[in-house]
């Protein structure tokens, strides 16, 4: 079982867990793994490194934020 276009990333659990389960799972993963708007030079650059940590590759800064979202830009 891999991903579809229909469940996206949650398609590796198959039939497990719950339809509501894999759907939250699905619609975390796409916002955390998509780069984000970065706080200081206010470029799209922004990616996770690690659990809380995000890191802008076009200015070198890095921010604590939260698990699956990156600080609030404004």
């Amino acid at each position: 079982m891999g991903r579809t276009k229909k469940v996206g990333s949650a398609g590796r659990f198959g039939a497990r867990y719950g339809k509501k389960i894999r759907e939250k799972v699905a619609e975390i993963e796409k916002i955390e793994k998509q780069r984000h708007i970065c706080p200081n030079c206010k470029m799209k650059y922004l990616v996770r490194e690690g659990t809380g940590i995000w890191i802008c590759k076009k200015c070198g800064t890095k921010f604590a934020g939260q698990a699956y979202y990156p600080p609030r830009v404004g």
